[in-house]
């Protein structure tokens, strides 16, 4: 099956004392390219949390962000009184006082309401080694739903790609159709030429059929058409077996578009350069859809 770049999963696993949260969002990247934030206290996680998603995601640009709250009925996170700072304060109240010649002073109602005095732990005290069981529940589950979310996206490219590849096989067919009757067609206009040039002079047919021979090899499309019907059937194989394909697919579009500018350039039939022109435009169009895949 083939799988877009683009998904997204959340999951949560809660413990005695905490609970973990674990968002995945991925998007089109050339190479795999991860992004971690967890909270400082398990920070030391990260390298196993990078082995989880290299072993889920292959290509994308992949973010994920780790919260860790109080377990829900669990006790609040502990208070912390910044002394310094409070002292701070009530240096600077009693200086405006005295300055001010105002009554009174400083109270603790005023230095506990100055910000940075009295602050709440922003995680709950939760070891590494503790988090982790909870972390990579958490994670397997969040990375399953962004993999089912790529995978249902990738099915919908899938048909994209298999309508393109329709569009291709009949240019291509077209191509093949008016190649004969081109070459007839170019053929007998070399050997007009080359009449005309001659004039009254003595024609030699051999040496004329010779010349018109090694031009029709020189601008002959058989092979180019030959190795479009191969690439094309890759083509079609890819997206049918599907998995880690995007890169394979950009190489295999490179070498059609080849294949195709070489036609072009041979071909001095109109609808042979319309096949190629709009053959051109539906590489073009198949080239941006690859850019989404796995």
């Amino acid at each position: 099956m083939i799988r877009s770049m683009t998904g997204y999963g959340r999951a949560e696993a809660a413990g005695a004392r905490a609970a973990l949260s674990v968002e995945c969002k991925s998007v089109n990247h050339r190479h795999l390219d991860i992004s971690l934030k967890l909270p400082r206290a398990i920070a030391s996680l990260e390298p196993d949390v990078r082995r989880r998603v290299q072993s889920a995601v292959a290509r994308g640009r992949v973010e994920v962000t780790v919260g860790v709250a109080p377990a829900s009925g669990g006790a609040p996170n502990a208070l912390t009184v910044n002394l310094p700072q409070a002292r701070e304060y009530a240096e600077i109240g009693r200086r405006l006082v005295n300055e001010l010649q105002l009554s009174g002073g400083p109270t603790l109602d005023w230095l506990a309401g100055q910000p940075g005095v009295i602050t709440r732990e922003a995680e709950p005290a939760i070891s590494a080694e503790e988090s982790w069981p909870l972390l990579e529940e958490a994670l397997t589950r969040a990375l399953g739903e962004l993999q089912s979310r790529r995978e249902t996206e990738g099915q919908a490219l899938a048909l994209e790609l298999e309508a393109l590849h329709r569009g291709l096989v009949a240019h291509v067919d077209l191509m093949a159709e008016r190649a004969p009757a081109a070459a007839d067609r170019r053929a007998e206009r070399l050997r007009d030429r080359i009449r005309s040039l001659l004039g009254e002079a003595r024609l030699d047919e051999g040496r004329i059929a010779t010349e018109v021979a090694a031009y029709a090899e020189k601008i002959d499309i058989t092979e180019e058409l030959t190795r479009l019907r191969a690439h094309l059937g890759e083509l079609a194989a890819l997206v049918r077996e599907g998995g880690t394909v995007g890169r394979t697919l950009d190489f295999l579009i490179q070498e059609l578009n080849r294949e195709v500018n070489t036609v072009g350039s041979k071909a001095d039939d109109l609808e042979i350069s319309q096949a190629v022109i709009a053959a051109k435009a539906t590489l073009e169009k198949l080239r941006e859809q690859a850019q989404n895949i796995e």
